[in-house]
């Protein structure tokens, strides 16, 4: 019996549109929707759902589970609008060509590394919402797209636009977008990587290495702080 862990199915361009092949898609938007609910719930929250877990670098390494807290809350209806239906557009199609669980990862490392660059930029600063991670699915679209020999010019348009909307709206925290953007091109370069007998958890390891890359800068961080 071989000991090769047997590769992962392969990135290939999606199929017809089912709820399971987009589970974690429809789970984070659920998600969402309950928590700005609970946020807003006469009686229920008044502000301390949002408290508890907004995005604050001071308390980033006290309270570490904000980095990912913070991408289920929403400022307003137009916040969180726009966040689930950029997310509805986009994650869909990138999970069934990624599967369940690298998907789950890509969306997480995408925004816990926005939550990290708002940390290096602007550590002061309350943030909240899922953009950080929307945009590492942007970012690993991109590549992976572009890879498989798709129109890319379209999903181009969108970061520039999306990328723009800061010198707009100053409260949009365009640091959490740029971290996730490059991290989620990041983790899509190692998904294209091929799996051999040799090296049958390169994937994995890589992956980890990117996780302790931003844990690591984030500790440097505080330390200069």
């Amino acid at each position: 019996m071989s000991d090769v862990t047997p590769a992962p199915q392969p990135i290939r361009p999606p199929t017809a549109l089912r709820f399971s092949s987009a589970i974690v898609t429809w789970s984070i938007i659920a998600i969402c929707i309950v928590v700005y609910l609970a946020q807003n719930a006469t009686g229920l929250a008044q502000g301390s759902v949002t408290i508890a877990g907004i995005f604050y670098g001071p308390a980033a390494l006290e309270q570490p589970w904000r980095f990912v807290t913070a991408l289920f809350l929403h400022a307003s209806p137009i916040h969180i609008l726009s966040n689930m239906f950029s997310l509805f557009m986009i994650g869909p199609a990138l999970e069934r060509m990624l599967g369940h669980w690298r998907f789950a990862v890509l969306y997480f490392l995408g925004g816990i590394a926005g939550g990290v660059a708002v940390y290096l930029l602007i550590p002061d600063t309350p943030v909240l919402g899922a953009s950080g991670a929307i945009f590492g699915l942007l970012g690993a679209y991109f590549i992976i797209a572009r890879r498989l020999g798709g129109n890319v010019a379209q999903i181009l348009v969108v970061i520039a636009l999306n990328l723009a909307l800061p010198f707009y709206f100053p409260s949009i925290a365009w640091q959490a977008h740029v971290g996730g953007l490059i991290i989620g091109a990041v983790i899509a370069l190692i998904y294209l990587l091929p799996r051999t007998s040799h090296r049958p958890r390169r994937q994995q390891y890589l992956l980890l290495g990117v996780f302790v890359l931003l844990v690591a800068v984030t500790l440097v961080r505080s330390m200069l702080l």
